[in-house]
């Protein structure tokens, strides 16, 4: 369990030490919460490169200070996860580029990153509430929901939560994760949340059914 970020600060000059070449890794889960002071603690720190380059020196550094590579089991095989890796209290789910083979690393979600660490060869780049709404609304690990909850209770802008939602489904391919949101979503309002863009993900959730009920009676 992390407790700090700072604990987090001092591992990744330990990372940095390690490197030959730049690597640039963002940031995506409740590792930002805690920076923000919206969690207390975090179990996970979840990691997602931009490429397969910064994706390998990442996991390397990381064995080279003995951090051992774990199978992932139960909700974590879904997430499509690159690596898990563990040394004591930490554990890094390290992400290449998607999430879930469906919510990929985009331009935007790399512009509205925050750089918050500039060591040597090291870059690590928080990303932003928004971005991070919509990485947790595709998964259903412990605390999730209450962490979608601690965002909106902080203030996100729902205009870039909805833009970045139509990018993922005209770029991916995979329309079929707004269904995936839409029951986030749902679950947010049973809890009192107010998601001013809930008609438009609802819209959204209608095409694709229509798509697919077109497509079943062909």
């Amino acid at each position: 369990m992390i407790l700090k970020f700072k604990q987090l600060e001092k591992l990744f000059h330990e990372i940095d030490k390690q490197l030959k070449a730049e690597v640039n890794i963002y940031v995506i889960g409740g590792a930002v919460l805690l920076y923000h002071g919206l969690k207390p603690a975090t179990k996970d720190i979840d990691i997602i490169t931009a490429d397969d380059c910064n994706y390998v020196a990442f996991e390397n550094a990381l064995k080279s200070i003995n951090f051992k590579p774990k199978t992932p089991t139960g909700i974590y095989k879904k997430l499509n996860l690159g690596a898990i890796l563990e040394r004591d209290d930490y554990r890094i789910d390290v992400f290449n580029k998607t999430v879930c083979k469906m919510l990929a690393l985009s331009e935007g979600m790399k512009k509205r990153a925050n750089e918050i660490i500039n060591h040597n060869n090291l870059k690590v780049y928080l990303c932003s509430n928004e971005d991070i709404f919509i990485f947790k609304s595709l998964t259903e690990r412990e605390g999730d929901l209450e962490d979608n909850i601690s965002l909106v209770q902080h203030g996100i802008n729902w205009t870039i939560v909805l833009e970045e939602i139509i990018l993922q489904i005209n770029t991916s391919g995979q329309d079929v994760w707004i269904t995936w949101i839409g029951e986030r979503f749902d679950k947010l309002e049973e809890k009192g949340i107010n998601i001013p863009i809930m008609k438009d993900v609802n819209k959204l959730r209608d095409e694709y059914f229509n798509q697919l009920e077109q497509k079943y009676q062909k």
